[in-house]
Order: structure tokens, then sequence, then C-alpha cells
């Protein structure tokens, strides 16, 4: 909700789009994917595990692959492959020769059998936009410079899910093309690398765990005139979680030479047609949120009795934003309880809990990331006032119950 927030709500120069998951065979064809949207692959002839040949290479020798580059990896197996050993089952030189795996899921589409056609599952979300280009600026009536965003699963039928959620068959990405006049491309790339990396520094991501890596020549891909990734230091080392790429005019030049169908921009202030550039922010959910994970997640003195497990979380992001208990199950404290919850729960995502001791349920709120709790206690039937506490540094202090809606709208940013 924050991204589509922030590049869509926010903007007059982009729109939402909902693509197909499922798309015609031709369209990944036009695209490259079809035949070049490949991981390089290794098996074991003795327990047949199966493994990435770049990344084996990488974890393994000395040596970094990019691209990946098949006739460097078929070298070094050549070179090395009697001395690989199979991290499964522990068996030297049982490696196959490096071969080109397709990450794409296919399926049948059609009820009556023979008359069926193959199509894939996206890998990406992209590639419905462009083949959406001409209907946006017809419908939406656009202009250059514009963009077009859409939050979507993709599916990619990866070698090795590893590390958690960080490399998954299934994801959810939040993708945006943004279409620009040619020789302007470089001035938004720069800008949409600043805009997202602000964006990760506005959901409260320590600035000490980001760093913006530019790709190398060699990296870059034959469309690309620029690439450059956010990483985060995750636990097991930097993560691409943010790729924003300068793809030039590549993709909509594809879908039209391979459909026919003319994908220019008419300029009519300028009075000239043209194939727009495009600078592509693509964001991975899950990556993101293991990012929001690591870097909110604290634990305040370990091994004590004391110690308090805390996930600090920006309010916005916070899935709760208060906890609302009565000191004790008696003497009318629930009650006031329950009526501030029916008024919060109109207004934000709030939760009640009356079960254990106070401290317990403040500890329960602190690992879920609720930046608030709300004490009702005897001084409450006193004065119509309860006692909040602050997630981070656990300071208390009284609130009236009728402040309390614009106390919270206040210190969540909401």
């Amino acid at each position: 909700n924050e991204w589509w927030r922030a590049f869509v709500h926010n903007r007059s120069d982009v729109v939402g789009l909902d693509s197909s998951i499922m798309l015609h065979p031709e369209v990944w064809v036009a695209s490259g994917h079809k035949h070049n949207f490949n991981d390089p692959l290794i098996d074991c002839k003795n327990c047949k595990a199966r493994y990435r040949a770049d990344q084996y290479i990488e974890e393994h020798f000395d040596a970094t692959i990019q691209s990946p580059d098949m006739e460097k990896l078929s070298d070094l197996f050549k070179a090395h492959g009697s001395d690989m050993t199979c991290p499964a089952c522990g068996s030297k030189g049982t490696f196959t020769e490096p071969r080109q795996f397709n990450l794409m899921f296919s399926t049948r589409m059609g009820s009556v059998s023979g008359s069926d056609m193959e199509v894939d599952l996206r890998p990406e979300t992209a590639q419905g936009i462009f083949i959406n280009f001409k209907n946006i600026v017809d419908s939406c009536r656009v202009k250059i410079p514009f963009g077009v965003a859409q939050i979507g699963k993709s599916f990619r039928n990866e070698i090795i899910a590893r590390q958690f959620v960080f490399r998954t068959r299934e994801f959810e990405q939040m993708e945006m093309e943004f279409f620009c006049e040619p020789g302007t491309q470089k001035e938004w790339f720069a800008y949409w690398t600043e805009f997202c990396m602000n964006w990760l520094y506005d959901m409260g991501i320590q600035p000490e765990n980001l760093r913006i890596r530019a790709h190398e020549e060699q990296e870059l891909s034959f469309y690309s005139d620029g690439t450059s990734d956010i990483e985060y230091q995750f636990p097991f080392g930097w993560g691409e979680i943010w790729g924003i790429a300068s793809r030039t005019d590549y993709d909509l030049t594809a879908h039209a030479k391979h459909s026919n169908k003319k994908l220019e921009y008419n300029d009519q202030e300028n009075n000239r047609k043209y194939i727009p550039y495009v600078v592509e922010p693509a964001l991975g959910l899950n990556r993101l949120m293991l990012t929001v994970l690591c870097d909110a997640y604290a634990v305040e003195n370990e091994g004590t009795k004391e110690q308090r497990t805390i996930l600090k979380l920006h309010p916005r992001l916070a899935p709760v934003k208060a906890g609302i208990f009565p000191l004790q199950k008696k003497d009318g404290l629930p009650e006031i309880a329950k009526d501030i919850y029916d008024r919060l729960c109109r207004l934000f995502p709030v939760d009640y809990d009356a079960s254990g001791a106070i401290g317990k349920r403040y500890y329960r709120q602190d690992e879920i990331g609720t930046p608030f709790c709300i004490t009702v206690d005897y001084d409450t039937k006193e004065n119509n006032t309860v006692t909040v506490r602050h997630r981070d540094s656990t300071e208390q202090e009284r609130v009236a119950i009728d402040a309390l809606p614009g106390y919270l709208a206040d210190r969540l940013s909401l």
C-alpha cells in the first residue's frame, strides 16, 4: 500500500495496471524470454541434486561469473570437474556439464485435448505493461513522460530456491515502466534511483544497511545503457532488493516488430513520432518484506530475565497500530477497554488483549511491532485518561481517552 501510494496515488504522471498472469506464447518469443531466460544447470549423477553452475563456482572457487558466461563455465568445469564435490551427497567428480535451463513455467490452455495451447506463467510483470502500451496511451490520455505501475505475481522455475523468501519460485513484484523521450533517459534513470532510495529511507530502513551498486559494462544486458541495484546487507550478505534499469527502446521495438503493430508515441506538441525509451524500477515484495523484518528486528538485554524482542517497524508498516489492555479483568476495566477498542478500530488496526500479566502483553505487542500499548487502569475511572506506552523507548504517558484518535494519528504519520 505504501509503495502504491508513493508511486501511483501521489503522482499525476503514473497510472496503475493489472495485466494477465498467463500471456500468449508469442509475447515471450518477442521479449526474448522463450530462448534467453535461462540459468546454467548442473546435476549430480550420483544423487540427482541440481545446482546453478555459476553460483556453485562462486561459492567454491575464487571466480566470478558474469551474465553468466557459458563458455567460461564449461572451461572451469573441464579443468576442475574431478575436484568438485556435491554438497548433497559428498561425491566427487559426478557433476554433468553445465547446460541452459529455461526458468519459465508452462501450462496448457483449452478444454479440448489436442486443440489446447501451451501458455507460460509470466516470469515478470513488465511485459504485460509493454503489450498494453498503446491501449494505455489511448484510454488514459497520458503524455510522455509517464509511468505504468503494477503489483502482481510472477513465477520462475528457480533451480534452487534459497535464503528464506529471498529467492522463491512464486513471488510478488512491484514494477513500473517509465516511458520517456529518447535522450532524457539518463536524467530519469538518476531521478528514479534517488526516488527509490529515499522511499526506503522513509520506510525506516537504516541508511548504513543500503547501498547502490552500478552494473559494470560486462554485466549489462545488450539493450541496457545503465542498470543499478539497490542492495541491502542481509545476515547472509549483500543482496539486491530493487533493480533500476534503463532499457532504451528495446521492449517496445521488439513487440512492434513481432506483432506488426505500431507502438510509436505521437508527440503532437513537437510534431514527431518516436518509440519511447523506458526506465524500469523493479522491486520484489518478498525481498522488501525480508529487508524490513531484518532491519527492524532487535533483541534487548539478551540472555537476561529482562530480554525483550522488538520489531522496530515504521509505524506506517506496523500491522497493528495499538494494543488495548485492561489492567485487570474486573472492576469495570474490561468494559472501558472494549469501548476504547470499538472507537479506535474504525480508524486504525488495533488489538484487544486481556490475557496474562500486563508485562507479557506488552512484550507480545513488541514482538509484532505494535508502536503503542494503551492500558486502562484504576486512574482511568477517576479522570478518563489511559497509560500509553511507546514500543521503542518503553516510556509511558497519560492521555485523555477522547484525545486518543488524534494522538495516534499524529504519531503514526497517517
